[in-house]
């Protein structure tokens, strides 16, 4: 579902979105917008991800799935 909000935005930064809406690149001011939301959300996602990949310690991992990852899980661990 879809959701009508309404923006503030600097002029600029319009003038940039009306110029792709205009070379017919986006039908619209909102699927400009929309588009450009959704790849920097997942651009922000992939970063998060990364970050927490960064943490993880590659022995440990590697010890882990030999010894045989969640299929041995117990409560007690």
């Amino acid at each position: 579902m879809q959701k009508k909000v309404a923006i503030t935005i600097d002029e600029n930064l319009l003038s940039e979105i009306d110029y792709l809406v205009e070379q017919k690149i986006y039908p619209s001011r909102s699927k400009a917008i929309e588009a450009n939301l959704e790849v920097n959300r997942n651009s922000l996602r992939r970063r998060r991800f990364e970050i927490e990949c960064a943490k993880l310690n590659p022995q440990e991992e590697q010890e882990f799935a030999e010894w045989g990852g969640f299929d041995n899980w117990t409560e007690e661990y």
